[in-house]
């Protein structure tokens, strides 16, 4: 599999080598070997004819003659078996018969899938991993520090940078968990012959599968799955939720850094998030592959979900579909996990500009707590028509809406002192940030280091 020059400058390098072209081969020539030794050890083919076999299968092939030929076969496989079969009958003629003995090309190339799937789970786990210790490590040393909430791109309240955080990791802890469980159902070995039934290997069919599914590493589950898309689906689509919850992350970071907003920043370094034309400029480029991965999977996941319905026992048109599109979503996933966890790792969190764009608001993401004070004595929708009025004109700078409330006759009842509690910035992040290490000790996060930082 060979992506595309900007799709490459999207993936991390080490995924790109988990779907190279030659890795894929090389795992379904890793099937063949395992196909044989599986034989042999259930007496389907001659012991003799092992060896041959499995020295063949470590030639070196023409990936790109392999790649012409499968345009017109329809399949990798079938090119591949023809040439592994003549490698074999060089060695060995008595041997060449057993190449490939009972299995068909759908087994070859989903069990080789598997198993490149598996490594490419494996990179995923790992960046998971090392995202969510910085993301937790971030909301535990922010537990507390102030910062605007926006709704629809509004100010809207005070909470803390903790809190915010939580919500970019949580997502993250349950898809690991829940790739987990996808990858223990989906990732088995396909071995079903002509059609799905083992038909050519008789009654020692279910323990040949076994056996190669042992040799692959594989789940000891044996039934065909050729047209039994369920699972296999399931799984790509769960690292499609993660591509989207990425996209979270994503799409606040890009909005935090903005230069308006200032409050955070992505970690500087020679020609990291340049400009060709601006020398000024500092783009979030963690925060463009991650959008970037979000705005992919959507389409990715669909493609795998129309292929679905494969005509009866072997699908036209529709696993090679699949097969065309599922590298790319584990490509774009990876990218986006690795430059995230880059980034998140030394994330430049400005607690001051945060400070100063709660202030710039004048007290009016404090109307609500206002407008509950003297809500029992004018009623709930009075009070927020008034609230309403004096935070307009806190706005158009004709003084803090806390100090407008107290000159208020409405409030004047009420004790200055609740007033103030009322306003209190660091009483509100306080709120957030017990709400946030809450859920962080539900998640099981390690606890780090924890302080206000401002």
């Amino acid at each position: 599999m060979t992506a595309s020059l900007f799709a490459r400058t999207l993936a991390g390098a080490a995924m790109l080598e988990v779907f190279a072209d030659r890795a894929i081969v090389d795992a379904m020539l890793a099937f063949e070997a395992a196909l044989a030794e599986a034989e042999a050890a259930e007496g389907v083919i001659p012991a003799s004819a092992v060896a041959p076999i499995v020295a063949a299968t470590r030639a070196t092939f023409d990936v790109d003659a392999l790649v012409a030929e499968a345009r017109v076969a329809g399949s990798m496989a079938i090119p591949l078996v023809k040439k592994l079969t003549a490698e074999v009958a060089a060695r060995d003629p008595a041997a060449a018969p057993f190449v490939h003995r009972g299995s068909t090309s759908q087994d070859v190339i989903d069990s080789a899938m598997v198993v490149v799937t598996r490594r490419a789970l494996a990179l995923i786990d790992a960046e998971l991993e090392r995202l969510t210790t910085a993301l937790a490590a971030l909301a535990r040393t922010h537990a507390t520090t102030p910062i605007l909430a926006r709704t629809l791109l509004q100010p809207a309240q005070v909470i803390s940078f903790g809190f915010k955080v939580v919500a970019w990791l949580a997502p993250l802890l349950r898809a690991r968990e829940r790739l987990q469980v996808r990858a223990r159902s989906a990732l088995r070995v396909q071995l079903g012959g002509a059609v799905g039934t083992l038909a050519s290997l008789g009654e020692r069919g279910p323990a040949v599968a076994k056996r190669v599914a042992e040799r692959l590493g594989l789940a000891p589950e044996v039934d065909a799955w050729h047209v039994q898309r369920d699972e296999w689906v399931a799984l790509g689509c769960e690292v499609a939720l993660v591509c989207g919850s990425l996209g979270k992350i994503g799409s606040d970071l890009a909005l935090l850094a903005q230069a308006e907003v200032g409050e955070v920043a992505e970690p500087s370094g020679a020609g990291r998030g340049g400009s060709s034309a601006m020398p000024q400029k500092k783009n979030p480029v963690a925060a463009m592959t991650a959008l970037a991965a979000a705005r992919r999977a959507p389409q990715l996941a669909a493609t795998l979900l129309a292929t679905m319905g494969h005509a009866h026992e072997r699908a036209l048109g529709d696993w090679q579909a699949e097969l065309a599109e599922w590298p790319s979503l584990f490509l774009a996933a990876h990218g986006a996990l690795v430059a995230l966890a880059d980034a998140l790792a030394g994330l430049e969190v400005d607690v001051s500009r945060m400070g100063e764009n709660i202030a710039r608001q004048q007290g009016t993401v404090f109307a609500e707590a206002a407008a509950a004070l003297v809500a029992p004595t004018l009623g709930k929708a009075q009070a927020n028509t008034l609230l309403g009025t004096l935070a307009a004109r806190a706005a158009a700078g004709k003084g803090d809406l806390r100090a407008l409330v107290r000159a208020d006759p409405a409030f004047a009842a009420v004790e200055p002192g609740t007033i103030d509690a009322a306003f209190d910035v660091d009483a509100a992040a306080r709120r957030a940030g017990g709400l946030a290490i809450a859920q962080l000790d539900r998640l099981a996060m390690p606890s780090v280091a924890t302080g206000d930082q401002r």
